[in-house]
């Protein structure tokens, strides 16, 4: 019956105009998937509520798509999920293997998507029953546990890594208190109000910071200029990248289903993970094609994994769902355990078109990847104004408002400072994310347990998230430990 629905010639053009637009907005750096569902919500009003959803559905998952090509080609994040792609993907484009990391990025991204689509259908019921099971204290640990990963996602010192997340941590609490309603850090100016946008700040780490870089150094032309070949991956890059994409479709569907998780998270938490089992973890920030299929795979297969608890309990797991939950109450439907019952034809025909939509996503990709690749061969001097007006205007598109122009120039320099003294971007955006929910589920716990920190360690979910984030510090430390001790011996005996 879904496929009945989705393979109607209005829906499969709903879908393909969704998938179609998604990709674009995902090329298009700081356009996010909100930004563009919500200008496109007023078109939906007089279709019907199948195409609505199957048009709004496409842009979501689409957009994951093409965040990779500007992360690849021009090192900035075409949305947030694809922050981590820039780390590897910009540098194989540098070395001439753009077309492979974009190759590898489309198939990931399809079979990340199409086995994402699988567990929605097979295994949402017992996932579904999991996730209620958590509550503020479950989150707070999770919470805890992403930022632990911090230390697995740095090449450099773990101390500069933590520094990095404080920092980013303290960006998160910009804005008004949420329980007390006194504003923080906000230095009497209105805009910040309501925090500072992740759009505005990952743009000017990534995109601002990186022409300021280039600007002062004379970079030679010859990769950019020869002809990129080996658009598809070979069979070499397909052993090493099948185990990562594997690995990132579990991580983010998984997450994807937790209110919060989503495909920001699920891309760091993938790469990181991927670094530590790699036997070659010195490869990452260098070009290493698994760098690229991890998060790539994990943001498509959690953009999947958040459509459960979407259709099947109304509850939307981050901004985009809360649009699909918009649209589908602006279309009288209601969104919630009796949508399957109720609304048959909506539920599988939705997930229907996921299927179709990923073929079309995967059609799509890899005839264009040829001339995504042209943007090699433009020249600095056209390139570089070029970056910082999508910077300006995907900033200036989200509130209309200078003041994120503003804040995306601060932090380009800010970028650039910590790339010159060799600090990383990728610990201040997580910890960003993270902030503001582990500060929420801190004191929303607290107030529940009048105060008591155990109740953390009382709750079975909760307690495991924080031994596990424990083992993760004390371990690391332990051959380290036994590494110093000599030495400090050594030490003595040439002082005595």
């Amino acid at each position: 019956m879904g496929f009945q629905v989705a393979l109607q010639p209005l829906n499969l053009f709903y879908c393909f105009t969704g998938v179609l637009i998604g990709t674009l907005v995902g090329v298009l750096p700081g356009i996010g998937p909100v930004t563009a569902m919500s200008l496109l919500l007023p078109a939906t009003y007089h279709i019907t509520p199948v195409g609505a959803i199957i048009m709004l559905s496409g842009i979501y998952y689409g957009v994951q798509y093409g965040g990779s090509t500007t992360s690849i080609l021009v090192n900035i994040p075409g949305e947030a999920a694809s922050v981590m792609t820039c780390i590897d993907g910009y540098q194989m484009a540098r070395q001439g293997r753009a077309g492979r990391a974009l190759g590898i990025s489309a198939f990931g991204s399809f079979i990340a998507g199409t086995i994402g689509i699988i567990g929605l259908v097979l295994i949402a019921p017992p996932l579904v029953d999991f996730a209620l099971k958590f509550g503020f204290p479950e989150y707070f640990s999770l919470m805890v546990l992403g930022l632990t990963v911090l230390s697995f996602m740095t090449s450099g010192s773990i101390v500069r890594a933590l520094m990095m997340a404080a920092f980013g941590l303290i960006l998160g609490t910009i804005g008004l208190d949420f329980i007390s309603g006194l504003a923080r850090f906000t230095f009497d100016i209105p805009e910040l109000l309501d925090g500072i946008g992740l759009v505005p700040v990952v743009m000017g780490l990534f995109g601002i910071s990186e022409v300021l870089l280039n600007i002062e150094v004379k970079i030679k032309r010859e990769i950019f200029t020869t002809k990129v070949k080996g658009l598809l991956p070979t069979l070499q890059d397909w052993a090493q990248s099948i185990w990562a994409i594997l690995r990132g479709t579990l991580i983010g569907f998984f997450l994807g289903i937790l209110p919060g998780g989503g495909a920001v998270i699920s891309s760091f938490v993938s790469y990181a993970i991927e670094k530590r089992v790699s036997k070659h973890p010195e490869k990452f920030g260098k070009g290493a094609i698994e760098g690229v299929a991890a998060p790539e795979s994990a943001n498509n297969s959690a953009a999947q994994g958040a459509f459960i608890p979407l259709l099947t309990l109304g509850i939307p797991g981050n901004v985009a769902t809360a649009m699909l939950l918009g649209a589908l109450i602006i279309h009288g439907i209601t969104p919630g355990p009796l949508l399957l019952s109720q609304n048959p034809e909506l539920f599988w025909g939705v997930v229907a078109s996921m299927y179709v939509g990923n073929a079309m996503l995967l059609a799509l990709n890899l005839p264009l990847i040829g001339i995504w690749v042209q943007l090699l061969k433009v020249p600095y001097p056209i390139l570089f104004p070029l970056i910082i007006i999508f910077c300006m205007i995907g900033s200036y598109s989200i509130n209309n408002s200078p003041i994120d122009v503003a804040i995306m120039l601060i932090f380009g320099g800010i970028g650039y400072l910590m790339k010159k003294l060799s600090l990383e971007a990728a610990p201040v955006v997580l910890a960003f994310v993270l902030g503001p929910m582990l500060e929420n589920a801190l004191r929303q716990s607290l107030i529940k347990s009048q105060g008591s920190f155990s109740i953390f360690f009382t709750r079975p979910i909760s307690a495991a998230c924080l031994f596990i984030a424990i083992a993760l510090v004390v371990f690391p430390l332990l051959p380290w430990f036994r590494r110093r001790r000599p030495g400090v011996a050594l030490e003595r005996e040439d002082v005595t």
